[in-house]
């Protein structure tokens, strides 16, 4: 399995779904709830019979609708599809009841249209406008960006608007991230070493940061909190954060993994921790706390303070805190492919690894309570 991502509309339940990758079997979505009061995971699953998915998203408005990007084999080739999904109706929002008997009520997904690539090549993701209705997705089909707009309860699928990666070599993306900033205005993507930003409204390039690697950019990731920062991660085993007013070179670098990033995320609360996963087979929480949106802790009320403690806390807030490594996870056997926040709790999240195994963590007592406290 390679293909993981939190129920996004989903926040009151700790959910995650999985997408397989098999090539004997017919391929499954599971549905992963996981119950935080009892440390039980109950698992649903649904038959995704098209083809290996190679990458999984939810829509932020409606719990019961995905997309997959899929790979399908028709004649010698092999094409990477992409189509929106929905889900059965009593699977829809998280539940604690485990089933009966899971093996007798294997589920199908019920197809809501596809986004026709035969035109654009193979679709390497789908993102779906952060913070909209789920009416608007933006798919990645070789050197294409595709604006969809889904009509019809997502039964249909026009595509609004498009633009093309010119020049020369291949020019192939690899993933992209829709920013929550700027009215939803702006998506990152990575093409080979290369990170660009562009404008939803026009498709015109915005920022372009060349040779943002040594080797191949695997995925992006905005920070929630501030608007011009963004982080990257690839095959230089780096995870590097950029500011996009100003792309000659990286705000911080980060060099823990031994082997290939393939994923970074932000934490949607509290933006100074950061999750990488890698083919090293570790999940690694980071504190980057200097280039977070409170790089000098929370700020205290100066009537609360006494004179001495005054000047003390006067010393205290002019350093910043200092970025550090909080834990590295290492349960995985295997690459570990994705990483991903609970929509529903900041303080958990899970990993997948190749050989389908999903490890579900939280972040370490103390650290929570002294970014609380």
């Amino acid at each position: 399995a390679r293909a993981l991502t939190p129920q996004t509309a989903e926040t009151d339940a700790i959910r995650f779904l999985v997408g397989t990758q098999s090539l004997r079997y017919d391929n499954q979505i599971h549905i992963i709830d996981f119950d935080d009061e009892n440390n039980i995971i109950n698992k649903n699953v649904l038959l995704h019979q098209v083809g290996e998915i190679w990458h999984i998203s939810t829509s932020p408005a409606d719990k019961g609708v995905l997309a997959t990007c899929y790979n399908k084999t028709s004649d010698t080739k092999v094409m990477t599809c992409a189509a929106v999904w929905r889900m059965p109706k009593e699977l829809e929002s998280g539940s604690h009841e485990s089933p009966d008997d899971s093996s007798s009520n294997t589920q199908t997904l019920e197809l809501l249209c596809h986004l026709d690539n035969t035109a654009h090549g193979n679709m390497a993701c789908v993102m779906w406008e952060p913070m909209g209705d789920g009416k608007k997705i933006i798919s990645l089909a070789d050197n294409n960006i595709l604006l969809w707009d889904l009509q019809e309860s997502s039964a249909k699928a026009l595509l609004s608007s498009s633009t093309a990666l010119e020049g020369k070599g291949q020019l192939k993306f690899t993933s992209g991230r829709w920013s929550p900033h700027h009215n939803c205005t702006q998506i990152a993507t990575a093409n080979d070493t290369t990170v660009r930003g562009w404008d939803t409204r026009s498709m015109r390039q915005i920022y372009c940061i060349e040779n943002a690697h040594g080797q191949l950019v695997r995925d992006l990731d905005f920070n929630p909190n501030k608007q011009y920062y963004l982080a990257s991660c690839g095959d230089d085993c780096k995870v590097k954060f950029w500011d996009t007013r100003n792309v000659t070179e990286p705000v911080k670098i980060l060099e823990e993994h031994s082997h290939w990033v393939w994923n970074v995320r932000y934490n949607h609360s509290h933006d100074q921790l950061i999750l990488t996963g890698s083919s090293d087979s570790r999940v690694i929480l980071s504190n980057m706390v200097s280039i977070s949106s409170e790089p000098f802790g929370h700020m205290v009320d100066d009537d609360e303070l006494s004179d001495q403690e005054d000047q003390h806390q006067e010393e205290k807030i002019k350093e910043p805190l200092q970025d550090s490594v909080i834990a590295t996870y290492e349960e995985h056997e295997d690459s570990v492919y994705a990483v991903e926040w609970s929509s529903a709790d900041p303080w958990l999240f899970a990993s997948l690894s190749y050989d389908g195994r999903l490890v579900i963590n939280r972040v370490p007592r103390a650290l929570k309570y002294h970014i609380l406290l």
